[in-house]
């Protein structure tokens, strides 16, 4: 392995996941949805890697091989040097305590019928942590002072809380082992835009808190640029470029990029910026398109986009991009 590799806390390496799935009027025919088609990534211990592109691009796919709630393909995925693909479920389950997940809907990923004294004392009956009882309700006191609400809150069920409380509930969940890394799966998605802001300002202080690594996983691209410290760009399976906050915001070079952060109105700005927008639909994962993935949507399209499938070019030690244009220019 490289030096980057090694000081990676994750490390995924050429990670695919295949679904079979029936088709044709009789349901007799079979194909197969290519949710991830040869992924790879790095993230370093500490910092915030943000997933972003549009649904259907295969982001949760990625987070949930990572935690193996989804068996992979194919692929490498090692944490702190460790392959997580070539664990037992005893194992499995030990590592579980260094990864855990927050999920978009915290109303759904919450049960209704326990109280958040029950929902956030569960992992540590589950992983045998702390001996008496009195330890453990110590314990989930001191999650719900950490993500900002009153101890009143312990008797309460999910529904007696607003969505931005019931995230909350679910991040001090996600916290009770005392995790190093957290997937957060479209954490924010679900919210009225000034609780967004609230719990990213949460994750960004509990980040710090607890020396976190995030995954970060989003389809917007402004949240995804306000808390990463890493920018991944993922179209239809496949990352087409990878850099850091700065690299991908300032220097975006994938048409596919560009176009997203051009999306995003900017108020009281006298810098020009592109207006090209997306056109037509995300092609299928059955039955994706020849070459370069994009090159159906691709305002710069040529013609070796529609046939050959693109390399990928290192700019920087950590800017990367798949791209024929790219290529061309080099």
């Amino acid at each position: 392995m490289s030096s980057s590799e090694n000081s990676a806390l994750l490390h995924v390496r050429d990670l695919k996941k295949y679904y079979p799935v029936k088709t044709g009027p009789g349901r007799g025919g079979k194909e197969t949805v290519k949710a991830l088609d040869g992924v790879s990534l790095d993230i370093r211990r500490g910092e915030t890697f943000g997933l972003v592109g549009e649904s259907g691009c295969g982001k949760t796919t990625l987070g949930y091989c990572v935690l193996r709630l989804i068996e992979p393909s194919s692929g490498e995925i090692c944490f702190e040097g460790r392959n997580v693909l070539g664990l037992d479920s005893r194992s499995m389950r030990q590592l579980r305590r260094q990864i855990q997940i927050v999920f978009q809907d915290p109303y759904s990923s919450l049960n209704p019928r326990m109280t958040v004294r029950d929902i956030l004392g569960e992992p540590f009956i589950i992983h045998h942590n702390f001996a008496s009882n009195w330890q453990r309700q110590e314990e989930v006191k001191g999650l719900l002072r950490v993500v900002g609400l009153e101890l009143s809150s312990l008797d309460k069920y999910p529904h007696q809380f607003s969505g931005g409380q019931r995230q909350r509930i679910a991040v001090a969940r996600a916290l009770a082992l005392k995790p190093k890394l957290i997937v957060a799966d479209e954490p924010v998605s679900a919210l009225d835009v000034s609780v967004q802001a609230q719990i990213v300002s949460l994750l960004e202080e509990l980040q710090g808190q607890y020396n976190l690594t995030y995954l970060f996983i989003s389809h917007g691209i402004p949240v995804v640029e306000y808390i990463s410290h890493t920018i991944g760009v993922m179209y239809l399976g496949k990352l087409v470029e990878v850099g850091s906050r700065s690299e991908i915001t300032e220097n975006p070079l994938h048409p596919y990029t560009r176009i997203l952060l051009a999306s995003v109105p900017v108020l009281n700005s006298t810098e020009p910026r592109e207006t090209t927008h997306l056109e037509g639909e995300v092609p299928s994962p059955i039955n994706p398109p020849s070459g370069c993935r994009f090159h159906t949507r691709c305002p710069f399209v040529m013609e070796r986009c529609k046939s050959e499938v693109p390399r990928e070019i290192r700019v920087t030690r950590t800017h990367r991009v798949s791209c024929h244009l790219i290529d061309e220019r080099a």
